[in-house]
């Protein structure tokens, strides 16, 4: 099998970013933005279930940070398909040498980066430009009942957004703060 992405992993253990490699020629280029083969090196045994499109019209806004609990933790790649975003994966494995500790990479149309995002993290992310496009591919479809989800603000996490934050739903903004009692999550 002729790879079409580079697995490159990050500080986080579990937690990569795939680059891309797009065919091209002066027509354009063909892109691979998800592979069964290449997902089970990320994620032995799962399989997409699920794929969510989003719009972000406005430059600062954030979203998240979210995550769902087991037994429906998913596995989540997530791409930009226009516009540039920060997108942020925090780990909240109980017992993980990294837990609470976060990672950001820029994702963006031009740069062909995806985040591959393990079960027990939660995700986020930041628009840089106005009008970002985003593709998430989910290996377990949504649950209300184990939504769960952090505060963008919060202090323990000390997430450096790149801009000030221009907008947060009510329901983001509402996330309650981490306590000292919270001892991550249990896959």
């Amino acid at each position: 099998m002729i790879s079409r992405f580079e697995h490159i992993a990050t500080p986080l253990a579990g937690l990569f970013l795939l680059q891309r490699k797009p065919l091209g020629d002066a027509r354009g280029y063909l892109e691979r933005l998800y592979c069964a083969e290449e997902l089970h090196a990320l994620a032995p045994g799962k399989t997409i279930v699920q794929i969510n499109h989003t719009i972000t019209v406005m430059r600062g806004t954030v979203r998240g940070l979210h995550f769902q609990r087991p037994p429906h933790a998913e596995t989540k790649i997530v791409s930009c398909l226009r516009g540039e975003v920060f997108d942020v994966a925090v780990d909240l494995r109980k017992d993980s040498p990294t837990f609470l500790h976060w990672h950001a990479e820029i994702l963006s149309a031009d740069n062909h980066k995806s985040l591959a995002i393990p079960e027990g993290f939660a995700h986020g992310f930041q628009t840089l430009t106005p009008d970002c496009e985003m593709l998430y591919f989910h290996t377990a479809t949504y649950h209300p009942e184990a939504e769960d989800a952090l505060n963008v603000t919060d202090s323990l996490l000390a997430i450096r957004w790149p801009l000030a934050i221009s907008e947060l739903s009510p329901r983001d903004a509402a996330h309650p703060l981490l306590s000292p009692n919270f001892k991550g999550v249990s896959l």
